[in-house]
């Protein structure tokens, strides 16, 4: 069989670096069958508590715009280019469009991840397009696209928020003209019990089928535009209420909302570095 000589080879004989993780297999059972989670989480957060969050922008010098994100064991980077022509478009479109690739590291999850993407990556790609294209002035290039591109290094949880923050200050780094802002924040339910910022072992509680149709169960991601408090996006998988919904729609806008100041920061750093960088050249 041909091999692909543009991607690193691995060895023929080695051993999965799976095997010296901590299984959590037994302990996502033993979580579940609990009635709710317990007042402090593994991490020692509270119930309603988000990761500390790290930002940076300008990270990829090749890119028009780039930005990276931590949470904890979460770290996502984005990169934006300038834009392009419309590729295979006979009529002329009036509003640019946004191309979204998200994608995950081979080496980002516990099993290994495949080259090509996957259907979980195109209906996340699909989910960060949506979230981005109601913040951006797309009538500002007709008949071009933006392209951005987000690759997942770790995933541990929260990885379409993180992404849809990443590329939102990805596209304020390129310069993109923007109405607003986009941060996101995710929120799990479990038996009514609200989780804010799951973690991957979190999400795969909230991800379990559990007996009965009443209970509220689930996730639910929503990215906002601070300065306009308005929602873009909204991605919930589960069953739940429309009280439960409200509820966790309060708690998402609250943890935006402390999220948008930071990336606010971010980017005035980001523009102070360079005006100083400058001022030294010149001198």
């Amino acid at each position: 069989m041909p091999t692909d000589n543009r991607r690193i080879q691995g060895p023929e004989v080695s051993t999965p670096y799976c095997l010296f993780r901590c299984s959590t297999e037994n302990q996502g059972k033993i979580r579940s069958s609990s009635p709710d989670f317990p007042p402090v989480r593994k991490d020692g957060r509270a119930l309603l508590e988000h990761r500390k969050i790290y930002v940076k922008t300008g990270v990829v010098s090749q890119a028009k715009g780039s930005a990276y994100i931590e949470l904890n064991n979460t770290k996502v980077i984005c990169s934006v280019f300038d834009p392009r022509e419309i590729p295979n478009r006979v009529e002329y479109s009036q509003h640019g469009e946004l191309y979204c690739v998200l994608k995950f590291a081979p080496f980002s999850c516990a099993m290994r991840r495949a080259h090509q993407q996957d259907s979980e990556e195109k209906e996340l790609s699909l989910n960060l397009k949506r979230a981005l294209e109601p913040a951006v002035c797309r009538h500002e290039f007709p008949n071009f696209q933006v392209d951005i591109y987000v690759l997942i290094l770790e995933s541990d949880g929260g990885t379409l928020a993180a992404s849809i923050t990443c590329a939102g200050l990805a596209l304020a780094d390129a310069h993109v003209p923007m109405y607003d802002l986009v941060t996101a924040a995710s929120l799990g339910v479990v038996r009514g019990v609200l989780v804010k910022d799951p973690t991957e072992e979190e999400e795969k509680v909230c991800r379990e089928e559990l007996e009965g149709i009443n209970q509220n169960h689930g996730l639910i991601t929503v990215s906002l535009m601070g300065a306009h408090t308005q929602i873009t996006q909204m991605w919930q998988t589960g069953s739940m209420t429309t009280t439960c919904v409200s509820e966790s729609l309060t708690h998402l806008i609250q943890s935006c909302e402390e999220i948008y100041p930071i990336a606010q920061r971010c980017l005035v750093k980001s523009v102070v570095d360079t005006i100083s960088k400058k001022k030294i050249s010149e001198q």
